[in-house]
């Protein structure tokens, strides 16, 4: 297909005018349909049905050091789940925390703590003038939704094929003390689905921050989301790199089961060094007398161990990597050629991260929208919504049948064509 941008005015006007008639046509078809978010699908919510009865009222939920999981106690987890987490995170159990269900929740947390009581004594962050977060863009909204919440300022830096640009993360941190930390979601990226490279994962690790109580928030939500047997990004273990360039107390490294098993039933973890687990452990003592055993005994029964895990993720990679492919081959039959978007192609995660040519995201969405197609928010992948250049788009494919994924991807390609030729017409005319 001829480039847009090659077009002649008379016939990108004629291409408009034909798309135009197709939108139509999809309006007509009463399409109710909701991408906005990444989240499992029926038959991956099926995997995890017999969870429901390796546990019933006969079950001896007794743990191997004799721990009652009914009663109280075990305020940083049964020692079979802090196993299980530890094989999961490539972690030493001994440097483990199991909390709840949700990883998130543990980040909102540790965030609020260090806003009002600091970080391994330094000074809370509550009574400094300015607390400023570095946030690799594009990125996850509800990462960022956190600080904002907190009044942290939040600076954005561009993220590469191989993460984050760490000559500017390195510039940042070493010059301004009141970076105090920085968002990362280090392995099949959201939106992305980029993972960092060993050079990355090592300047992380030696980084030499300007501020005493800097930290990395290292959510390795999607570490074990591979979509193929024999293509999967590795990622070098961000603690271990870290006790070998001295800085063993940099890193907060977060996971949880949410989308293994049960999203909002399943159990978070952090890993850390012994000097952050003791901050970690002084608000743990004030919060809770432990969270739910009988949860962590659940997975730990239905696993089995790790192995049990990888086997349980291949058949979720089963049943969602179809759609990413659908999703990819869809934008190539119907976009290849004509430059105006491209897009990534990941080996694992959730999302597939589309760029239009600027000033258009919002306009496509909005044109789903209109077409019965919720999006995440245009701009969402941004600090405070706010996406300059107004181009990228987070494709949620997990979610939806097959059949109504690709008719959703259907539409999607014809709105980026709407939205293009109309601005390229546009600028021609204001020009």
């Amino acid at each position: 297909m001829k480039p847009y941008l090659e077009m002649t005015t008379e016939e990108l006007t004629q291409e408009l005018d034909t798309l135009r008639k197709e939108y139509k046509k999809v309006q007509a078809m009463d399409i109710q349909l909701n991408m906005s978010r990444g989240i499992p699908c029926l038959d991956q919510l099926d995997l995890s049905m017999h969870m429901m009865d390796v546990l019933d009222s006969s079950s001896d939920l007794t743990c191997e050091d004799g721990t009652d999981c009914r009663n109280y106690g075990q305020l940083t987890g049964i020692q079979e789940a802090r196993e299980l987490l530890g094989d999961m995170m490539e972690n030493n159990p001994k440097d483990i925390i199991i909390y709840g269900n949700s990883s998130l929740n543990v980040m909102f947390d540790t965030i609020s703590r260090v806003w009002t009581h600091g970080v391994m004594g330094n000074t809370p962050w509550c009574k400094l003038p300015e607390v400023k977060f570095l946030c690799p863009v594009p990125g996850y909204d509800r990462h960022f939704a956190i600080t904002e919440y907190f009044g942290i300022k939040m600076i954005p830096v561009p993220m590469t094929s191989t993460g984050p640009d760490m000559d500017i993360v390195e510039k940042l941190v070493s010059e301004d003390e009141t970076i105090k930390g920085i968002w990362c979601v280090p392995k099949y990226s959201n939106p992305s689905g980029v993972s960092y490279s060993d050079e990355t994962v090592r300047r992380f690790a030696r980084l030499k921050p300007a501020a005493p109580d800097f930290r990395i928030f290292w959510d390795n939500a999607y570490g074990m989301h591979h979509l193929y047997d024999d293509r999967q990004d590795y990622l070098i273990e961000i603690l271990a790199e870290c006790k070998r360039a001295g800085n063993p107390d940099l890193v907060y490294k977060f996971a949880s089961t949410s989308k293994i098993t049960f999203p909002g039933s399943g159990i978070a973890a952090v890993a850390t060094s012994p000097n952050n687990m003791e901050d970690f452990i002084a608000t743990l003592r004030r919060q809770t007398i432990g969270h739910d055993k009988v949860n962590q005994l659940r997975h730990v029964r239905f696993f089995g161990d790790i192995h049990g895990m990888v086997e349980h993720m291949r058949k979720h990679a089963a049943i969602i990597r179809p759609k990413f492919e659908m999703v990819e081959k869809t934008f190539e039959e119907n976009l290849k050629g004509l430059e105006i978007g491209t897009w990534t192609n990941p080996r694992g995660g959730y999302f597939i991260m589309f760029d239009s040519l600027p000033g258009c995201a919002r306009e496509i969405v909005a044109l789903m929208k209109k077409a019965g197609v919720i999006m995440t928010p245009a701009g969402a992948t941004w600090p405070y919504g706010k996406d300059p250049n107004d181009s990228n788009i987070r494709i949620a494919p997990t979610y939806p049948p097959l059949n109504e994924l690709k008719t959703a991807m259907e539409t999607f390609t014809l709105c980026v064509r709407i939205a293009s030729a109309k601005i390229i017409l546009a600028d021609r005319a204001a020009n």
